[in-house]
């Protein structure tokens, strides 16, 4: 395979984003197909990929068609699973958008279809993974010289949400970045999670219980404490601090000049997710395309997929519990460990 001929499905905001990404900024590719169940989405979508591309309402028809050698799907969480299932049928890789499934169950089903393919196809769009200061945290923790990590100290914050925002999506949608890429960070795996409800914000729509407070343990024991706040008011502001044996880490936000103005010295604070991790984002999709052409899968795989699934459930189930729920994976199948 010489060029990914990507079909895109579903033209969303995200979706254009990558068709966007793809035909400007990333090499080896380009998208031949888009798809969206509202033919003015995809024709949308069309409008940025160029005149040439081929416009579908059926992402079977899309997967399917004959110039499409592989698959990318941004559709909303709960309409990934068919399409991905699709792609692995038609043994196409396939790079989908965080999360892999809405439940663990359709994560499962995903995971079971390209075990029985014999072909990794598929990976998972957690970008922290490419962030550049989650891998400068990680290749400090591989030094050695800070000892183990003990905890980690994360926030999650947001300007504020729509109105359909829900108390489960501040776990599904939210805190999913963090349930990825934190075990990542440390080479560990969950063990039990909890979600504590302090006083809600006056900020908060009705019904939406902000903030909340997420309690994770790992099976070596490193204790993580993340807040969701998504009503915060000043802006887009994520956090990891890691307190090891010998020293503690921060994670480095991305730089703004510091100001001294009307008798006030500031520095600015993100805006929104977009311009927070726009670069992750371009080297998390060629990466993909780079595996993808030599017949390979990078970056999260389904099987992370669906245990990030299993741990949002069980942070789910807790936020009506209050209690600690376990993390019940069965273990990692050997064809996700090679």
């Amino acid at each position: 395979m010489n060029e990914l001929k990507i079909a895109v499905i579903g033209c969303g905001m995200i979706g254009r984003e990558h068709i966007e990404r793809i035909q400007n900024r990333i090499r080896g590719a380009s998208v031949v197909a888009v798809c969206d169940v509202f033919e003015e989405g995809a024709k949308k979508g069309a409008a940025i990929a160029g005149e040439d591309v081929r416009v579908f309402t059926d992402f079977n028809e899309a997967i399917n068609a004959p110039d499409v050698n592989a698959v990318v799907v941004t559709t909303p969480g709960q309409f990934h699973k068919d399409p991905i299932l699709a792609a692995i049928k038609a043994g196409k890789p396939v790079f989908s958008e965080k999360p892999l499934a809405n439940t663990a169950a359709d994560g499962k089903e995903i995971v079971d279809a390209e075990m029985a393919s014999g072909k990794h196809l598929v990976q998972v769009g957690f970008m922290r993974r490419y962030d550049r200061g989650y891998n400068q945290l990680k290749a400090l923790l591989a030094e050695g010289k800070f000892g183990a990590p003990l905890v980690l100290k994360c926030t999650h914050r947001a300007d504020g949400v729509a109105d359909d925002y829900s108390t489960a999506m501040a776990v599904t949608d939210t805190a999913i970045h963090e349930i990825d890429v934190l075990p990542w960070l440390v080479d560990d795996e969950w063990d039990e999670v909890q979600c504590i409800m302090p006083k809600t914000s006056a900020k908060a729509h009705e019904g939406l219980k902000d903030p909340q407070i997420m309690i994770m343990k790992t099976k070596s024991g490193i204790v993580t404490v993340l807040e969701v706040n998504v009503n915060c008011g000043f802006g887009y502001d994520i956090n990891c601090e890691i307190v090891c044996e010998n020293g503690v880490m921060n994670l480095p936000c991305p730089s703004f000049p510091t100001v001294r103005f009307d008798h006030n010295v500031s520095t600015k604070i993100e805006d929104n997710w977009i311009l927070r991790f726009i670069d992750s984002y371009d080297v998390e999709i060629q990466d993909w395309v780079d595996h993808a052409l030599k017949g390979e899968a990078g970056g999260s795989s389904a099987w992370d997929g669906y245990v990030a699934s299993i741990t949002a459930d069980a942070l789910v189930k807790s936020q009506t519990s209050g209690v600690p729920e376990k993390v019940v994976t069965g273990g990692t199948p050997d064809f996700y460990k090679k």
